[in-house]
Order: structure tokens, then C-alpha cells, then sequence
């Protein structure tokens, strides 16, 4: 099944590679040097396959938004498994909802960490953007949910004591309007967000990667090609899942995208992506910050997913050969 999907989204990129004829020849004309329009034709070549994957992620965002707070119910025992693999999924708010729920004591310390975790913001549709590597989506997934899981499971046994969580059936969810990318709204959405906001979204994203990539092909020109590149990023080093995963923390998609986009052009390692993907908890961090009554707690939450993501990233970076062969494998 996946060699088939594979299979159709390569048809579909040959497609679209020759839509994109006449608009590759009017930017090859440009005055640029050849590493500069490259950058601009592998950006405006991702724009279908980007606004097909936000308007997916905007209908399921729309028909089953409303029930993400139903996380709660399964917060004692299931929740970190639960919270897990649903934050896995390319979607703007579920950070943002499991950060609220927190802060009114509905889900569990665990579980907060484990959507954090697991969290990949624009990871996925980035990469799905590039057919060729569509094949690092399972092996990068599978291993954000596990150690989300883990992880989850561990804070929870070790803070079991300490943690008071409201299960009853009296307990209400915040009814207030939760924002998420964009400005767009995650558990009252409109009707109008399911062009509007994927429109907007992509033209946000694809100015991140154009950017990005401008800024990768300027470094893998200097350094005199990809095989190069990986020395200005400490390649193959312990130290890098800790540069990762501190910029993993800055709440912004252009995050996700520079780290997804380094790692598909060789400058950093498997341990250091999954590294700063997992600390990369997008806009759900501000909302903590801003709810959380306890500043001694939101810090102590964020050093914990800061260690986690760390540990995580330096122990792949560890096995990095068999990880390699692996992935390798896959693709």
C-alpha cells in the first residue's frame, strides 16, 4: 500500500513538473546564479502539493476539531498513547488544545508532554512535498510517537503522586475560541477557513521555504556541494540534537521547516531532526506560557521536553549507522 501511494505521488510530481515547463524557463531567465533559481523552482514546484495538504488538514480540522478535548477521558491511562498518536497527524491546533486542557487540569503532565513530543507541525507537509523522500515520513513518525510514549508514561508514573487531574463528568471544557496558526479557529471553525486558510497557510509556508532553501543551496554552493554542507552544522556530532532541539523550542513553523528542509539536504542527521521536531511544540508552548498559573510549573515543563527531545536525539545520534541503513532500506 505505501509503494503504491509512493508510486501515485511520483506520477503525480511528474505531472506537475511539466505544468511547471513554462514557469521554470521564465525563471531561468532571471539574472540569478544557478543555485538562486533553483531555490525559487523546487519552492513553486511544492505549491500544489502544499495547498492540497492544508485543505486536507483543514477538513479534518473542521469536521472532528471539536472533539479533541475528549482527550481528557482517556488522560489517567490511555492518554499518552492517545495524545500521541493524534498529535502525529499534520495538524495547526492540537498542541494549543492539549495546552488549555493542562491549565484546567483535564490531562495529565504526561500527556501534555506526549502531544508536545509528538508534534511535527509542518514536518510532514514539507516532505510530502518532495514525492522522492515521502518514504522518511514512517520511520520519522514511528519514532516521535514511541519515544512520545515513553516518555508520557515515565513523567506520569514518576509525578503520579503529585498530579491532580479532573476526570468527573461535571468537568467543562473551555468554550473560548482557540487560535492556531494564521489567526484561524481550531475549535470553532468556520466554513470560510476551508479555502481561506490554506490558502493563506501555503502562501505563508512556501515564503518559509523559499527563504530556507535559498539560504541551504547559498551554504551547499560555498561549501562546494551537499556532501560539505553537513561540517557547518557539527554533522555527525552529540552536540547537534542540543542546537536542534533549543530552536525546536522557538514557537514558530518556520522551525519545523528550516530543520525538515536541513535534514533533506544532508546538513544534519537523523538524531538532530528528531530532535528538534520533538521539542518543537509550535504555538502550544505560548499558550502554556500565557495560561499556566504556575511559572515554576511551565518552566520545569519545558525543561522536560527539552531533556527528553536532547536524550532522544543524542541516543539516535549514537546508533546513527544502523539508523541510516534502515532508513536507507525504506527508501
Amino acid at each position: 500500500m505505501i509503494k503504491n501511494l509512493i508510486t501515485l505521488i511520483a506520477k503525480i510530481n511528474q505531472a506537475n513538473e511539466y505544468l511547471f515547463l513554462p514557469l521554470d524557463r521564465i525563471v531561468d531567465k532571471l539574472p540569478c546564479t544557478e543555485w538562486l533559481t533553483d531555490a525559487i523552482k523546487d519552492s513553486l514546484h511544492m505549491l500544489p502539493f502544499l495547498f492540497f495538504i492544508f485543505v486536507i488538514i483543514e477538513l479534518i480540522e473542521y469536521f472532528y476539531g471539536n472533539n479533541m478535548n475528549k482527550l481528557s477521558k482517556y488522560s489517567k491511562k490511555g492518554g499518552p498513547l492517545v495524545g500521541s498518536i493524534a498529535a502525529s497527524l499534520p495538524q495547526c491546533g492540537f498542541s494549543v488544545i492539549a495546552s488549555t486542557l493542562y491549565t484546567k487540569k483535564m490531562i495529565t503532565k504526561g500527556t501534555l508532554l506526549a502531544v508536545y513530543l509528538s508534534t511535527s507541525d509542518e514536518a510532514i507537509p514539507v516532505i510530502l512535498s518532495n514525492p522522492e523522500k515521502i518514504g522518511l515520513i514512517i520511520p520519522l513518525l514511528l519514532t516521535k510517537i514511541i519515544i512520545a510514549i515513553i516518555a508520557g508514561y515515565t513523567i506520569d508514573i514518576l509525578m503520579e503522586k503529585s498530579e491532580t487531574v479532573q476526570t468527573s463528568s461535571n468537568t467543562q471544557y473551555d468554550d473560548t475560541t482557540q487560535e492556531g496558526c494564521c489567526n484561524h479557529h481550531i475549535n470553532k471553525p468556520r466554513r470560510r477557513d476551508l479555502i481561506y486558510h490554506p490558502l493563506e497557510h501555503t502562501f505563508n509556508v512556501f515564503i518559509f521555504i523559499l527563504l530556507v532553501t535559498i539560504g541551504l543551496n547559498y551554504l551547499v554552493n560555498a561549501a562546494g556541494g551537499e556532501e560539505n554542507i553537513g561540517k557547518y552544522f557539527l554533522n555527525n556530532s552529540l552536540f547537534q540534537p542540543v542546537i536542534t532541539a533549543i530552536l525546536g523550542l522557538i514557537p514558530n513553523c518556520a522551525v519545523s521547516i528550516a530543520l525538515t528542509l536541513m535534514y533533506l539536504k544532508g546538513a544534519i542527521g537523523f538524531g538532530a531532526v528528531i530532535s528538534g521536531l520533538s521539542s518543537s511544540a509550535g504555538l502550544g508552548l505560548l499558550v502554556l506560557i500565557k495560561k499556566n498559573e504556575s511559572n515554576k510549573d511551565t518552566i520545569k515543563i519545558i525543561s522536560l521536553l527539552l531533556f527528553v527531545s536532547i536524550l532522544a536525539g543524542m541516543i539516535i545520534q549514537i546508533f546513527n549507522e544502523p539508523v541510516n541503513n534502515i532508513i536507507t532500506k525504506i527508501l
